[in-house]
């Protein structure tokens, strides 16, 4: 059991808080946000909420794990600078995993978001700081590289790769084979047949490029 900061007061650290409570050996002590962002009354479900530059002063590395489960804005690089500084200043982070999810035994990074019925088949891994959303089926021999996000009912076929920064939206279909390329996002129910490119966007079925590059997001 791990004594647990949580990094941000809004949905996604309120559901952190929630999970972890009441589905994890973990006990939450503390959230954490910038400076900037410090509500008057410093309290949130109860616990004090810490301004992230100095954190480490009040809760040492040592004692004290981080998680950081954040939406993916910025296609992801928010979520990547948040889970880099946390790494910085010395902190181990842990990750949270469903006990109503399926797992064969999978390889699982840090950070990472799992929640009720998600199916992660044999021979998959699933690298840092990732999200996947509720109800997510991960085909067998697949690799989810580092920063992803996985929202609702997403349907990713065997031996499929999905590089870093990927987001893919509800109800999204992705074929046996295919690589997802950084950046990519996936739109709401757009089914993808071909391999992806860079920093862009898919959308329809069968999906088609945008033009507006992710980068742009």
């Amino acid at each position: 059991m791990a004594k647990v900061i949580i990094f941000g007061i809004q949905d996604f650290a309120e559901l952190a808080h929630y999970y972890l409570e009441n589905d994890s050996e973990h006990e939450v002590v503390a959230f954490s946000v910038h400076e900037k962002y410090l509500p008057e009354n410093r309290l949130f479900h109860g616990l004090p909420i810490v301004a992230f530059e100095n954190i480490e002063k009040e809760y040492a590395p040592t004692a004290f794990k981080f998680f950081a489960p954040m939406a993916p804005q910025d296609m992801n690089k928010l979520r990547e600078s948040v889970y880099n500084t946390i790494k910085a200043k010395g902190y181990e982070l842990i990750s949270y995993v469903s006990s109503k999810a399926t797992l064969f035994n999978n390889p699982i990074g840090d950070n990472c978001f799992i929640l009720e019925n998600n199916t992660i088949q044999p021979f998959t891994s699933i690298g840092n700081n990732v999200i996947l959303w509720s109800g997510n089926h991960i085909g067998h021999h697949s690799v989810i590289k580092d920063h992803v996000m996985f929202t609702s009912q997403v349907v990713l076929s065997g031996h499929c790769v999905v590089e870093s920064y990927a987001t893919l939206g509800v109800n999204a279909t992705i074929r046996d084979g295919i690589t997802i390329a950084e950046g990519t996002f996936v739109a709401m129910a757009a089914s993808i047949i071909k391999n992806t490119e860079p920093w862009s966007m898919y959308k329809g079925n069968p999906a088609v490029k945008s033009e507006k590059s992710t980068k742009s997001l």
